[in-house]
């Protein structure tokens, strides 16, 4: 009996072990389709429905670019197809041009149209810019990028032109005349036309060149691996895919540790050796990188006032689509959108900011709004959060007055300093997670930490950031909703590769087809720091900042009229 005892126990024992090792089968299983090799992941449509794309993506695939496996509605793609389209760039006939036939600001000028003729308050101003290859030829085809703006210096007065490119080598600027008093020009060589082809190629073909990396802990043991949207190679990925958003994300999978040992997101680095040497050509700071187009003729006009006409009621054409959207005057900023009210006094901006809860969601220069106003208010004190310097979540409260002011980083690709991942969050989800009100005050910016990926990667964060916009007005009719556009920043041969202000120029354009038609305001930052005098910078100075603040706080408390 005793045998038989001994039997039931050995198979007991065995049936155990076996349930073992399927459990821990299964859980190995688990975990290898939620974070490991790159597999089926969960998308939003446009009726905001998941479904679950059931076929595994080998490894081996060189790169695996997520965003190349978008599930897009028929409305979605031939929007898509539409923004494409319209920021498609001129390119030359030729395919390869040598440097001595490409752009050469020096060469080139610009005149005025009529320079000696009656200008009023009002009035438009035409300029010709006539490109010229060091050589001195004549340029026979488009495609460069011009920045150009009207001041007066002694004013502090600014504006920019809308420049049209006939595709001929001639380039044609128009400025409104907003101030009396004499009015300069100026116009500037951002890029050569074959500086522009090397950026898109970068674009296209070298997502990578902005690389990222990953830490993964567990006990003492820990390990650092690359991260991006796209990963060239054969190696085992983890797919850290957004599961609401499907926004794509993968990292190299650490050799011992599991993908749900990652604590922390940065930026690793720079690649180098993009160029060949004839292309490096086209990137010298002193050549042909934001260089000036003289003229050739006067580089001013005198500006009348505009006799029995209230100024003021020029400034606010009150079309979001005018150009310009405002000029700077005795530097400030007067918007030609929206009436605008300058905040000077402390006081002022605790007034209009009181009973309001102000989420700031996006990169470092919306993060300058949050330490601006708790700069400047003193009653707005920061709480100490225990968050990295410069990267986030911050928050500021004035208890006196229930003002609550919030800072957070938008989800990656984001070149900040390390992140912890419990903290990388995707503006679509922080959206669906505020409740909203006449008391809730949103700002956005997000396009910096896009220029290197292909516009399909930008694209897809703002439809999904635009749907959790749609949904939350839906909800909350009340909640006001404001976007800070781009700007412009100083280039050198390095930066042009990763953070062009043609990139920006772009991601800006379809930003605002995008956010057209939705009940959201634009703090134009492009304009407002174009216009300006003071040197580009990816930060703009205080002043330029405080412009910025005005916009804003003029949507949050709109003058009565």
């Amino acid at each position: 009996m005793w045998r038989d005892s001994f039997r039931l126990q050995i198979f007991c024992l065995l049936m155990a072990v076996l349930a073992i090792v399927v459990l821990v089968h299964n859980f190995f299983q688990l975990e290898h389709l939620d974070h490991d090799t790159v597999s089926g992941s969960n998308w939003i449509t446009e009726n905001n429905v998941q479904h679950s794309l059931s076929q595994t993506t080998k490894t081996t695939r060189k790169p695996y670019c997520g965003y190349k496996q978008q599930l897009l509605s028929k409305r979605e793609r031939a929007e898509q197809e539409s923004l494409l389209a319209a920021i498609q760039w001129p390119k030359p006939s030729d395919g390869k041009i040598a440097f001595v036939q490409s752009t050469d600001p020096a060469h080139s000028d610009f005149v005025i149209v009529k320079p000696s003729g009656f200008f009023k308050v009002g009035d438009q101003l035409e300029v010709l810019v006539r490109m010229k290859d060091f050589q001195g030829k004549p340029k026979q085809y488009g495609g460069d990028y011009l920045q150009a703006r009207i001041h007066s210096p002694l004013l502090k007065a600014g504006a920019t032109g809308r420049i049209v490119d006939c595709h001929n080598g001639l380039y044609k600027v128009f400025f409104t005349l907003l101030w009396p008093g004499e009015v300069k020009v100026s116009v500037s060589l951002v890029h050569p036309s074959e500086a522009i082809q090397v950026l898109l190629r970068l674009r296209e073909e070298r997502p990578d060149r902005v690389y990222f990396k990953s830490s993964f802990k567990s006990g003492r043991y820990s390990e650092t691996t690359e991260c991006n949207v796209c990963l060239p190679g054969d190696l085992p990925v983890c797919n850290f895919t957004d599961l609401y958003t499907g926004e794509p994300w993968f990292c190299y999978k650490p050799r011992k540790l599991s993908c749900a040992s990652r604590i922390s997101h940065a930026k690793g680095g720079y690649q180098k050796g993009l160029l060949s040497q004839e292309e490096s050509l086209f990137f010298q700071s002193d050549v042909n990188i934001k260089r000036p187009i003289l003229s050739s003729g006067p580089d001013s006009v005198i500006v009348k006032p505009k006799a029995f006409t209230d100024s003021s009621s020029m400034d606010r054409a009150e079309d979001p689509t005018v150009s310009p959207s405002g000029y700077y005057y005795e530097d400030q900023w007067r918007s030609r959108t929206h009436w605008m009210h300058h905040f000077n006094k402390s006081d002022d901006v605790t007034k209009c900011l009181q009973g309001k809860v102000v989420h700031l969601f996006g990169d470092s220069t919306i993060r300058q709004w949050f330490e601006y106003l708790t700069a400047f208010v003193p009653d707005l004190v920061e709480f100490n959060l225990g968050s990295p310097k410069n990267v986030g979540p911050f928050m500021s409260v004035d208890l006196k007055h229930n003002i609550l002011l919030k800072f957070r980083c938008h989800g990656p690709p984001i070149r900040f300093s390390t992140v912890f991942s419990s903290e990388l969050r995707y503006i679509a989800n922080e959206l669906n997670g505020i409740v909203g009100g006449r008391n809730t005050v949103i700002a956005i910016t997000i396009w910096s930490h896009f220029s290197t990926f292909p516009v399909e990667v930008y694209i897809r964060r703002l439809r999904n950031i635009r749907r959790s916009i749609i949904q939350l007005l839906d909800r909350s009719p009340k909640t006001l909703i404001i976007i800070r556009t781009a700007n412009v920043q100083e280039l050198g041969p390095e930066v042009s590769l990763f953070n062009s202000d043609w990139y920006s120029f772009q991601l800006d354009s379809v930003m605002r087809k995008m956010f057209s038609g939705i009940a959201v305001h634009l703090v134009d930052a492009w304009e407002m720091s174009l216009a300006h005098y003071l040197p580009h910078n990816l930060h703009p100075k205080e002043v330029i900042v405080k412009n910025q603040i005005d916009a804003f706080l003029s949507y949050v408390c709109p003058l009565q009229t």
